[in-house]
This record gives C-alpha cells, structure tokens and sequence, in this order.
C-alpha cells in the first residue's frame, strides 16, 4: 500500500481548519500523546488552524488497570457541538475509543472523508492482560478503520503487516525527534541523580511501567553494571518487588529526562507489541546506542545502522549495543524530522465539503 491517488490528497496551499480527535491527550504521558501535540504545533507554526478534541473535554471514566488513562463518557452529543463550532476543512480520527468511534460515526452520518492513524497494537496488549483472542480484536480494528480513507501507520513494516491484516489505503507516517532537547551535551547539563552512582555499565528503560512493555524480559537479565527504570505505571509496584537491585525512578520529563537518556550506557526496548517508539529515536539522539528485538519500530528505526544491537537474545543485543558508536547514533537519529512528519500528516488529509449536510 502505498501513497493515497493524486485526487484525493490534500493539495490546498492555504492555511487549514484540521480537527484532531483523539483518545490520548494531555494530561496522559506516552508516545501517542507526544506525537500528535508536536505535529499539532508544527501545523500551528505553518499557519493552519488545528483543534484538537480529546478526554479533558468530557465527563470521564478511568481505563480498567490504567487509572491514570481516563476516557470519555458519552461523548456523542457534546462532541457534535464542538465539531460544529470549530467547522473543519479536514478531520483525523488519531484513537479507537469511545471518542474516535464517536467521531467516526458523526463523519458517517454526515458524509465526510477523514483520515485515521494506527498508533498502538491494541489486540496483542488486551491479549497480554486478559488472553481476549486476538482475531476478535483485530477484526474490529480493521473495521474501524475502514470507514476512514486512509490510515497513517508508523513505519514501512507496520504498513505491510496492516495490509497483509486487510487494511485498506495505509499510508506511512514517520515520526521524528527534537534534536535540540535531546543531545549528548544534556549529560553535562543539571545535577547528578542518585541512580548515576551505580555500577556502570548502566542500561537504561525509559517508558510506561505497564505489562505491555514486556520489561521482566529486561530486567530479569544477567547483565553486568546496573538497570534504571525511567517511569511509571500499573506493574512498577509488582516489579520494584520482584527486581530490588532495580533502580526506578519514576517519570521524568524535559531536561532529566534529556539527561538520563544522555548518561545512559545502553538503552534497552525489550517491547515486542509497539508500533515506533519515539524514545529509540531520543535515546539514539542523545547518543546513547539501542538494545531490543528484531520487531516493528526497531527493526524501521536502527535496521543494520551501527547504532545498537537486534537480537532475539535480548542480553546478547545488550552486551552487543556497548560496542556501538555513540557519534554514529547522534548522527542516525537527526535523519528523523518532526517537520518532515507534520508535513506528510498534512499531505494525507482528505478535505470535507464546505457545506457540510446536517
């Protein structure tokens, strides 16, 4: 699958009205969250008129397991008014829950196009949590999706597997990284943290503490030096339990968060489910080399770059990443551009009519 045909993409050179729907918005913390408000503002910063609807409009519910992830609680007839007041050229679905099905429906009704984006394999992660059959779960991905006239996927291996699911029109939709926030000059920047004392060499997570993330399969390594969990979420209290010398530090943010990438002497991505991970790229940006799986998202990110390792053996790609050149990882991740992300964001957007029927 590849680009949308010439007549349907979004060719107006003119400033836009682009709704954004999405299930994941502040004050969430994770990859999502980050993606859409940075393209939000280089699409702000072009001169476009962006809305975004997300949770902290509506009454809401927390997501069973994940009480820090709220949704929104019946959100048909509040999001029509807000859709009617913003009046777009162009909408995008980022999410699968009840507001993107919401919004979905309410371009149905009024024969609208708009695009959607698949961020996370939410049938591998209800199949980790509840063994839910991953076939029911796929199935009803695909017909969310299918209403909408393309759907934005992260990286080229993501683009086959969804068309290899029966996608239809999936579009690739790369990310990129703020070279300026991380760098390897953030390592000499701010205070020592306590974890910084530790044995070296140190292998650092930097993410959601959450079952999904598969992170026993780092932590339970025998690895030389020490391991340093940046984060937090529903398994960190289970897993600082059953992994004492485990160093955890719970969220950082910004500068510390620049830093403990920068500092770092390995960053570890034991996940086997994700779509991208934007942190490979902060983590590589700060010069810091990369452990993980041969698995979507690494596989698109590092490749055969000089930057990490990929193995099935995770403490063998661990061993392996020391090895790497830190140079050579700043280097790879500046190749990756939010502007160049915001732009095909844009690119992909399929105008509704200016009279839109009731």
């Amino acid at each position: 699958m590849g680009a949308l045909p010439a007549a349907e993409v979004t060719t107006a050179t003119g400033p836009l009205r682009i709704l954004v729907v999405s299930d994941a918005w502040t004050p969430q913390v994770n990859g999502v969250v980050r993606t859409m408000q940075i393209v939000v503002e280089e699409l702000r910063a072009g001169g476009d008129v962006v809305e975004v609807i997300g949770p902290d409009r509506f009454a809401t519910l927390p997501t069973p397991g994940y009480a820090e992830i709220r949704l929104a609680l019946a959100p048909r007839r509040r999001l029509a008014r807000l859709v009617e007041a913003f009046r777009p050229d162009a909408v995008h679905v980022a999410t699968e829950g009840p507001l993107g099905w919401a919004m979905r429906a309410l371009c149905r009704r009024r024969g609208w196009r708009f695009t959607t984006s698949f961020h996370t394999k939410f049938p591998d992660y209800l199949h980790a949590r509840t063994r839910i059959p991953k076939s029911w779960s796929w199935a009803l991905m695909r017909h969310f999706h299918a209403a909408g006239g393309a759907t934005l996927a992260a990286t080229p291996t993501l683009v086959a597997e969804l068309a290899g699911r029966g996608f239809a029109h999936v579009v690739p939709w790369s990310r990129g990284v703020d070279l300026e926030r991380f760098h390897p000059k953030a390592a000499e920047q701010g205070e020592a943290e306590a974890w910084e004392a530790l044995p070296r060499p140190i292998f650092l997570y930097a993410g959601r503490v959450a079952v999904e993330k598969n992170l026993e399969a780092f932590l339970a390594l025998d690895l030389p030096g020490s391991k340093v969990v940046v984060g937090d979420g529903p398994q960190r209290t289970a897993l600082m339990r059953r992994f004492p010398a485990v160093h955890f530090t719970g969220w950082r943010t910004n500068g510390p968060l620049a830093r403990a990438y920068a500092r770092a002497d390995v960053f570890v991505f034991p996940s086997l489910t994700d779509t991208f991970g934007l942190v490979l790229l902060e983590a590589l940006a700060s010069g810091t080399p990369v452990a993980a799986y041969p698995v979507t998202g690494p596989l698109d990110v590092i490749g055969e770059a000089p930057v990490g390792a990929l193995e099935q053996d995770l403490r063998a790609a661990c061993l392996g990443a020391l090895e790497a050149d830190r140079a050579a990882c700043r280097a790879h991740a500046t190749r990756f551009s939010w502007a160049a992300c915001a732009h095909r964001f844009r690119d992909s957007l399929l105008p509704i009519p200016a009279r839109p029927r009731a």
